[in-house]
């Protein structure tokens, strides 16, 4: 079977991912709502009615039952002890020993958000005997909320309570009440709803009640009520500090869940453990991806500069050598390119350089890609046709027929400068390069996705090639433009086909054969890009896999000395840090702030993501200034942020997945339509020239 043979593209990871996605999504939305209902500390409306008469009698226990209301209060010497929200991480178990050294119970009304945050608490609380009621789930005001509200609200703590501690209650304590009269307006009309579910409400007693008249006492999980508690101990006019269900003489009212009940539970409990352990790793990547990016900018910009300096001094790769004025073979591998060959070619033969051979290697058209090339009448330009191999073995075809000692590759549908062959070849003066990088443009970027591409080609590859030539370990000649030795290219067996990304596999094979490669930022072409996001996605995957491949492939360099080891151990890891995890947690950053804006505050979330932009916009504008680029194609960066950027997530994701998988692809066909050279028809002064 061929090395490259086509298998399936996965499928199933796509439908894995949906599914992880909308789990971690619920979770995320839940873990929110929560967490936002419980930190946005509600405060209740203005009662517009009092409670009603049968109900305001002082005693802080409040039954409603087929329209009548009965109340009830602790007998004498009795105190029934309370405590509010938690369970505390902190607090709880301080509380739970105090009790126990004074032979206490008491009722623990929880928060449903805590109860499924610590389930080990609630079981603690229940193990040792005490009373468990329901503070509702967010703890939020109930006199405020719809009777839908209500009803999750107090469900969703039952769920809660069945999954930590397999039991139920039927106490409930009102958030933002204290004594029996403050639940009025809404707040009756809450109760009178939870009351229809069963549930017996629970206030406090006035604070100037002496607790030996027998009291239900209400207090926070806190050090202030720990200390309370104790000083409370002290009294001896007390007998008894009890449950609320004991000091009325009733039977328990915490009952153990149904089966279905539990299992329900622990899903509750489930979801809101994977958003609130999302919400703390998001938090913890934000930061990581964060300072990787900056790291990342701050890196590119500074060695930049260095190139910038460097190029003032002397050329790239060959400082004070001769002029280099060999003759040179051009390679132009070409499959369905009718639409841009003869104006690639035409570019080439347009060149200052006169001395080419331009060999066209069709690779099994099915259009008029040779017939093109061949009527084209110049004794240096040659056609070879063969049958469809993939752009590697057409490049070790062209090779087999190269008359010259310096090789140019490029691919066919980019158009060249009339310098750019002859300055692309300077550094080859150095008898140590191998292999030269040119500057590839986009040149049909009149539309927004051309654009995009634009700011990526300036932003992201070229600036990432001065840091690449100043660090020696640049790990990609493009093959739009690139310059090599023919024996460089044989030594190392020509072209592989090992991998989609040929030429950086060619590359890292230069350098660990001992070669240095090397940018020339002055010879530049225009090439090409996709026009439709199909095209761009089958493209990036491409490019995106077999980078992947070739940095497995040359993995054992990291352990190799000279050349091949200073490269290995400077662009590998600079390209999985960068290139791969960064991407992969970039998302990160953009959920966070879809996070922030509808749980947080929506102000400091936008205000992070303007500064990621600002940061992003001067890293660019910097870019294209060396690139001599009007910066008013800025203008698209913050679409580009919000569209362009999470399609190159998802290509990075395809592209691991694939990996892992082992899938191969073929050499895709794009559809071209000859618009390489749009900018090529400004001049060059207007191309230089700065908004």
């Amino acid at each position: 079977m061929s090395r490259h043979a086509h298998r399936p593209e996965p499928r199933g990871h796509w439908l894995l991912l949906i599914v992880v996605v909308s789990a971690v999504a619920a979770a995320l939305v839940f873990e929110g709502w929560t967490t936002h209902e419980v930190a946005s500390q509600p405060t209740r409306r203005a009662c517009t009615s009092p409670i009603p008469k049968a109900a305001d009698t002082g005693k802080p226990v409040v039954r409603i039952a087929g329209g009548r209301v009965q109340t009830a209060g602790m007998p004498a010497r009795s105190v029934a002890l309370t405590f509010d929200g938690g369970p505390d991480p902190v607090w709880t178990p301080r509380l739970l020993h105090l009790l126990r050294a004074h032979h206490a119970h008491a009722t623990f009304f929880l928060s449903g958000v805590q109860t499924a945050r610590h389930p080990e608490l609630v079981r603690r609380i229940r193990d040792a005997g005490h009373e468990i009621g329901s503070l509702t789930y967010t703890g939020s005001d109930l006199g405020a909320a719809s009777a839908v509200r209500t009803r999750l609200e107090l469900s969703l703590t039952q769920t809660a309570l069945a999954g930590s501690a397999g039991t139920t209650t039927k106490l409930l304590r009102l958030p933002l009440t204290t004594q029996a009269d403050t639940m009025c307006g809404g707040e009756w009309t809450a109760a009178r709803r939870a009351a229809g579910q069963g549930y017996l409400l629970v206030a406090a007693d006035r604070p100037d009640r002496k607790p030996e008249r027998g009291v239900v006492q209400q207090y926070s999980q806190t050090d202030s009520a720990y200390s309370e508690i104790k000083k409370l101990f002290r009294n001896r006019k007390i007998e008894k500090y009890t449950t609320v269900s004991e000091g009325l003489g009733q039977a328990p009212v915490n009952t153990p869940a149904s089966t279905i009940g539990q299992v329900q539970g622990k899903a509750l409990l489930q979801v809101q453990s994977i958003g609130h352990g999302f919400v703390q790793a998001m938090t913890w990547v934000l930061g990581i991806a964060g300072a990787l990016a900056l790291l990342r900018l701050v890196l590119i910009v500074f060695f930049a500069r260095a190139h910038v300096r460097r190029l003032h001094r002397f050329r790239p790769g060959s400082p004070w050598l001769r002029e280099v004025n060999d003759p040179v073979t051009v390679l132009v591998p070409a499959y369905n390119e009718e639409a841009g060959i003869e104006t690639t070619v035409r570019s080439l033969l347009a060149s200052t350089h006169r001395w080419l051979q331009i060999i066209v290697i069709d690779d099994g058209s099915t259009d008029r890609t040779a017939d093109l090339a061949t009527w084209i009448d110049d004794p240096r330009v040659s056609v070879i046709r063969q049958p469809n191999a993939g752009k590697a073995a057409a490049l070790n075809t062209g090779l087999v027929h190269a008359q010259y000692d310096i090789v140019v590759m490029v691919d066919a549908d980019t158009v060249f400068e009339p310098e750019a062959i002859h300055q692309l070849i300077q550094p080859l003066a150095h008898p140590a390069i191998g292999a030269v990088s040119g500057n590839t443009k986009v040149g049909n970027r009149r539309r927004l996705l051309g654009r995009w591409q634009h700011l990526e080609y300036v932003f992201g590859f070229n600036l990432d090639r001065r840091m690449y030539e100043v660090l020696e370990c640049m790990p990609t000649v493009p093959g739009a433009i690139g310059a090599f030795r023919r024996d460089a290219l044989l030594g190392v067996g020509g072209v592989s086909e090992a991998t989609l990304a040929e030429d950086t596999d060619l590359t890292m094979a230069l350098w660990r054969a001992g070669w240095r490669v090397v940018y020339e930022e002055s010879a530049i072409a225009w090439t090409e890009v996709p026009t439709s996001l199909r095209q761009l996605w089958r493209q990036r995957y491409r490019w995106c896999y077999g980078t992947l491949q070739a940095m497995w492939k040359h993995r054992r360099a990291l352990r190799e000395v000279g050349p091949a080891g200073r490269f290995a151990r400077r662009a590998l890891p600079y390209l999985l840090l960068f290139q791969v995890a960064l991407p992969l947690l970039a998302p990160i950053v953009d959920v966070f702030a879809l996070y922030g804006m509808a749980f947080a505050d929506p102000v400091e979330s936008i205000g992070v993501w303007l500064i990621f932009l600002v940061v992003q916009l001067l890293g660019a504008g910097y870019a294209l200034r060396l690139d001599k680029e009007r910066l008013r194609a800025l203008w698209a960066m913050p679409f580009q942020l919000l569209v362009y950027r999470q399609l190159m997530y998802l290509v990075i994701i395809q592209s691991v997945v694939s990996a892992l998988f082992g899938t191969r692809l073929r050499w895709h066909r794009m559809q071209r339509s000859g618009s390489a050279g749009e900018q090529r028809t400004v001049g060059p002064a207007a191309r230089q020239g700065l908004s």
